[in-house]
């Protein structure tokens, strides 16, 4: 097999891929494959993506078009996985569908970057990975879940400034989202997240992206929580809302709080994330106009005349999380290994236990190495 993909496809013609996908191939410019076939579940979405990847990729062939068709076998996705000269594919569909995409894609020999959460449920992404490593991985088969917030460079930096011991041992923490979503989001009129079919709604969609930035900062594994979890709006079913308390094991603990039930868009003002150290302490933000991660580091020292001082660093990244997590992909599959370790499916899916066991706790503790080893 090729360590050199000869060509990619993108798998779904959402907004993500539009917005997200395309930019950040158009940023790769070379370091990325060409682009040469995407596939949605409709004719007319397909088509769309491949007129925005034509003018955002500047391409002089545009890629095929495929899509489900009950008369022409020649542009569904099995004839597109049949093409030779594409070897990975990148997979952005509803969460419920990816599972079996996943493993078709495999199962005709291709790479897989397939997009957060790793699976609808623990279950499912336990029987995912184990179908991975027994079957694919040793054919030589790369298959990565694509969590951007990870692969942030501000979030990396961060999570270097931390085990750099630059707010000495970590102590505890808080993480917040309040997001407001209205019936004329773009995000809730996609049309599969109007319909509850997999567990925790948003907080499953967007929750994971959270939990993803905990596991990539903290020094230690999240072992336990205690959670409750409500619906506050009709339309955002099965849930829009967590408060937990999280620890890891007896080294340290904090609080998640995270809803997409807000009452209005003039949301309050607090840190996204704050984790407080035994030498200082830290906040991490993300700003979304222009998308910026922000880190400010507390760091507390000893002056000469033996009074503490406060010295203050700032960082501040370009988000860049979907350029980096495919560059990490395309090395990868090319026989580089960048060291960060982006993309493991097991790691995802201790993101999506962290939101299961939030959503199913009831106040209850929930072991996570138990729910993952079920």
């Amino acid at each position: 097999m090729s360590t050199k993909p000869a060509g990619i496809a993108l798998l779904g013609a959402g907004i993500f891929a539009k917005e997200a996908y395309l930019p950040a191939l158009a940023s790769l410019g070379d370091g990325a494959p060409p682009l040469k076939a995407v596939y949605s579940r409709s004719e007319t979405s397909a088509k769309a993506l491949v007129v925005a990847a034509s003018e955002v990729l500047k391409l002089t062939q545009p890629p095929s078009i495929y899509y489900d068709s009950d008369n022409d076998s020649s542009v569904n996705l099995d004839a597109l996985l049949a093409r030779d000269d594409i070897t990975a594919v990148v997979v952005a569909l509803p969460i419920t569908t990816q599972p079996g995409i996943i493993v078709k894609a495999l199962e005709a020999g291709k790479h897989v970057l397939s997009e957060k959460p790793v699976a609808p449920d623990v279950k499912q992404g336990l029987e995912l990975i184990r179908q991975f490593d027994e079957k694919y991985k040793p054919k030589g088969l790369f298959w990565r879940v694509a969590e951007n917030f990870e692969a942030e460079p501000g979030i990396q930096a961060a999570a270097k400034a931390i085990r750099d011991g630059k707010i000495g041992n970590v102590i505890f923490f808080k993480a917040v989202a309040v997001n407001y979503v209205s019936k004329e989001s773009k995000w809730y009129k996609t049309p599969w997240r109007t319909v509850p079919d997999y567990q925790g709604g948003f907080l499953l969609d967007g929750g994971v992206h959270t939990i993803a930035v905990l596991r990539t900062i903290l020094p230690n594994p999240l072992t336990h929580l205690s959670a409750f979890a409500s619906s506050n709006k009709e339309y955002l079913k099965p849930h829009d809302t967590i408060n937990a308390i999280v620890k890891s094991d007896e080294r340290f603990h904090g609080i998640v709080e995270l809803t997409w039930g807000f009452p209005t868009n003039a949301k309050p003002q607090t840190d996204g994330f704050v984790v407080t150290g035994s030498k200082g302490w830290m906040t991490i933000n993300h700003l979304w106009s222009p998308p910026v991660v922000k880190v400010v580091i507390k760091s507390i020292t000893e002056a000469e005349d033996g009074k503490e001082e406060v010295v203050e660093e700032v960082i501040e990244e370009t988000g860049r999380g979907v350029e980096f997590e495919l560059r990490s992909f395309f090395d990868a599959i090319a026989g580089r290994d960048d060291g960060l370790g982006l993309g493991d499916p097991s790691a995802a899916l201790v993101d999506v236990a962290v939101i299961q066991a939030a959503l199913n706790s009831h106040g209850n503790l929930v072991a996570l190495d138990q729910l993952l080893a079920a």
